[in-house]
């Protein structure tokens, strides 16, 4: 049976980045031992951009804490979606997306929750 776990600040773990965005993880596998969750907080710095991608193997939700961005989707990255804080974003298996932060000065940080414990990423050169 799975045993209740709190994972302090400061013991959480960093995953790889895409891009300049990074993610820092407080329940993972390798922290809680979960198998169908995972949850961290993603940080896009000011003016920077992860590499376009897709999530092969799971949906992942998103809520903005602070700051501001957009997201390019789609087939080509045609489409730019604006969010801020208290925004929630679900994003499909296989959906093309690139989180932007346009700001000068400011960081975008969200909430990252997803249905499995590791995230497979597909990236792609537009």
């Amino acid at each position: 049976m799975a045993e209740f776990k709190v994972v302090r600040a400061g013991d959480e773990e960093v995953e790889v980045s895409s891009g300049p965005l990074t993610r820092v993880a407080g329940i993972s596998e390798s922290l809680v031992g979960a198998t169908g969750i995972h949850m961290a907080i993603g940080s896009v710095p000011p003016n920077s951009k992860s590499s376009p991608h897709t999530h092969v193997n799971c949906e992942t939700a998103l809520y903005v804490l602070r700051g501001h961005g957009r997201f390019l989707i789609g087939e080509g990255l045609k489409e730019s979606i604006e969010v801020g804080p208290g925004d929630y974003i679900f994003v499909p298996p296989g959906a093309l997306h690139q989180p932007i932060n346009d700001h000068p000065t400011e960081v975008w940080e969200m909430i990252v929750c997803r249905n499995s414990p590791v995230e497979i990423v597909e990236e792609y050169v537009v």
